[in-house]
């Protein structure tokens, strides 16, 4: 419905204490329908900016009676672009980031539309921090309901392991509060069953001491040095203790400081560190990871948890077209090594990259039905991330992706973090939920029985 009826709207206004924004709003409407991936380019018929919980029952309540097609935006960072909708309605919670900390009891509160970066500036002031993942634009909701990992994966667990509680609006309008004890199958589907649920205005997390200063950086080996170095990680990484991740990026080096300038545009493998304990203790633990090889250059040392949360950012900057395939590793194999080096050595752009985060750790130690996120044999999520600048290059650097993946596939684990996943990638369903997907279809029967909430990696109601 490309129009709406201006009495409706009016009426909406009224009750919304937020910004309704219509395309006839110029500037401020092409603004709020732009999200992290270049290549979404949709047009809602209108965006509600959300301030309050009772705002989005507003938006929710609006969107079901006038039979709108419904989507939620929380930091706008999924790769699909489900955050907004062509002609349909976007509840925007951009807005609502404010965070809540009680470091006597280690937990937080913080709204659904907050970043990375508001909830580790809302925690690191107490030296606590919740496992998150590695950019700090990205929105802790879209990350949460997918499972989320990052750096402190491997010492405490996926995102969702950590989620105490979440205040949602659900299809029907009703704002209630999902936890162990009070709607506990929806909790459960929350924990990694996507925004197929509800609309999460809040969460709850438990915090642990980290930082505020940790060790971490990243050490640069040359693409010549690259098998041995990726057999010698896989050594390593088998035996490192949880405290510790070290993550592969294999692309083109950037103009990094640190890096010789005959280096700059030359194809690289990364290791990426972080030790999330005494920063002594990992200073000789990460010591074997500079005799992989001989390296480039490195860049590792004490700094504050929050800048190296950042570190990726320029990496990852808003607005770049971006396209990603990716798969999921009980363990790394010579074959796979030997894919991923053909590949590097034919990146398409600048910015394409290949990586692989370590998880492993205590994300393996709850039961894969514990919560809806169910991979817990998962070692290594890989992702085939393209991106690019002109549109003129798509065709060629989602071919790339897309045959990397192919080629990567037999040593793949069969599943996949459903976060990764693109909007074309609906055949991945149940690789991406998993043996819990028939569980998560009867809860959403339960609480979105109409499918209202269906710009997601959607799960039909059973």
């Amino acid at each position: 419905m490309k129009t709406l009826q201006a009495v409706k709207i009016d009426a909406l206004k009224k009750n919304h204490q937020g910004q309704i924004l219509l395309p006839d709003d110029g500037v401020a409407y092409d603004a709020a329908r732009k999200i992290w991936n270049g290549m979404v380019d949709r047009h809602p018929a209108l965006i509600a900016r959300c301030v309050t919980a009772a705002d989005v029952v507003c938006a929710v309540n609006f969107a079901r009676n006038n039979k709108l097609l419904l989507a939620v935006r929380g930091g706008g960072h999924n790769i699909a672009g489900n955050a907004v909708c062509d002609d349909g309605l976007v509840i925007d919670l951009s807005r609502m980031k404010k965070a809540s900390v009680d470091p006597g009891k280690r937990r937080v509160v913080i709204e659904g539309g907050a970043t990375l970066a508001d909830l580790d500036a809302a925690t690191q002031v107490h030296g606590l921090a919740t496992p998150l993942g590695i950019n700090s634009t990205t929105g802790v909701a879209g990350l949460t309901l997918g499972g989320g990992f990052g750096w402190l994966s491997r010492k405490y667990g996926m995102t969702v392991d950590n989620l105490e509680s979440a205040e949602v609006v659900t299809a029907e309008g009703k704002i209630i509060r999902a936890s162990d004890t009070e709607h506990p199958d929806l909790f459960w589907a929350l924990r990694g069953g996507g925004g197929n649920f509800g609309v999460v205005t809040s969460f709850e997390f438990r915090l642990h001491p980290v930082g505020p200063d940790v060790l971490s950086g990243l050490i640069v080996y040359p693409i010549s040095e690259a098998k041995s170095v990726l057999q010698k990680y896989r050594e390593f990484q088998a035996e490192a203790p949880d405290e510790l991740s070290v993550w592969i990026v294999l692309r083109q080096a950037p103009p990094l400081p640190f890096l010789p300038e005959a280096v700059h545009g030359r194809e690289v493998l990364v290791l990426a560190l972080l030790y999330a304990g005494d920063p002594k203790q990992g200073a000789s633990l990460t010591e074997p990871l500079r005799k992989f090889g001989t390296p480039l250059g490195e860049h590792v040392g004490v700094q504050p948890y929050s800048a190296w949360q950042q570190a990726f950012d320029p990496l990852l900057a808003h607005g770049a077209r971006n396209y990603w395939k990716s798969h999921n590793f009980r363990t790394l194999d010579d074959g796979l090594f030997d894919a991923v080096l053909q590949y590097v050595k034919t990146l398409p752009s600048p910015q394409c990259e290949i990586f692989f985060g370590a998880i492993g750790g205590a994300a393996t130690l709850p039961a894969p039905d514990a919560t809806a996120y169910a991979h817990r044999d998962t070692l290594y999520a890989m992702n085939v991330h393209g991106r690019w600048e002109d549109p003129a290059d798509d065709e060629r650097c989602i071919d790339w992706a897309r045959s990397f993946f192919k080629a990567s596939a037999p040593f793949a684990s069969g599943s996949v973090y459903v976060n990764f996943l693109t909007g074309d990638e609906s055949d991945r369903l149940r690789a991406a939920y998993g043996p819990n997907y028939d569980r998560l279809a009867r809860v959403k029967r339960t609480y979105d029985p109409t499918n209202l909430f269906c710009m997601n990696q959607n799960i039909k109601p059973a």
